[in-house]
């Protein structure tokens, strides 16, 4: 069994930072991309940002500049430095990965979400 265990997340002040962690623990054989979506109330999910196991990036405009993913192959753990926080930030922020997992030598490549995490950003 794979799992996402997420953690970070919490009440910050407008212009405050936070930091989302993310590690994917069980049964993996590798990891592709890793990143970030996040869901505001009455909207769908959004991509915040992905990163790939070379470290190439993609991340949603609104984001640029204040936000900074990351990650470490090693403890297969993926990180979300959030600077310069809005109101229009607060969501849940949800943990995701590609990851292949075998068993029996058969080889199968899934998606993966974590349970989420609530950003808040208010005065």
């Amino acid at each position: 069994q794979v799992q996402l265990e997420e953690s970070g997340g919490g009440l910050v002040q407008p212009g405050g930072s936070l930091r989302l962690s993310c590690a994917a623990t069980g049964n993996i054989f590798s990891i592709n991309d890793m990143g970030w979506y996040h869901q505001a109330p009455g909207t769908g999910r959004e991509l915040v940002a992905t990163i790939d196991r070379h470290g190439n990036i993609n991340s949603a405009d609104s984001v640029k500049g204040r936000f900074t993913i990351s990650r470490d192959n090693a403890k297969n753990t993926v990180y979300l430095q959030m600077n310069s926080l809005k109101p229009e930030d607060t969501a849940v922020y949800y943990c995701y990965a590609l990851i292949t997992t075998m068993s029996l030598d058969l080889l199968r490549e899934m998606d993966y979400w974590g349970q989420g995490t609530q950003v808040t950003v208010s005065s």
